[in-house]
């Protein structure tokens, strides 16, 4: 069974980014996530993040057709 909730390691792994940089997506809001555990970890649903990555293509695409391939 696939996992539902993932850490913010392996959301930085899976985006190639640093751990900060998966840290400041979530606490802006643009990578929705919750705390859970008695530490308050954060998780991210792995269906939420592949919102984000196709909401990221579509941004990237609109950029693309407006400001050319610079």
């Amino acid at each position: 069974m696939a996992k539902r909730f993932i850490p913010l390691t392996e959301v930085s792994e899976i985006l190639d980014i640093s751990s900060a940089q998966a840290y400041a997506l979530v606490r802006s809001g643009e990578l929705p996530a919750i705390k859970v555990g008695g530490r308050g970890q954060w998780r991210v649903e792995t269906t939420v993040l592949e919102d984000y990555i196709q909401r990221m293509y579509s941004q990237t695409r609109d950029f693309v057709r407006t400001n050319g391939e610079d």
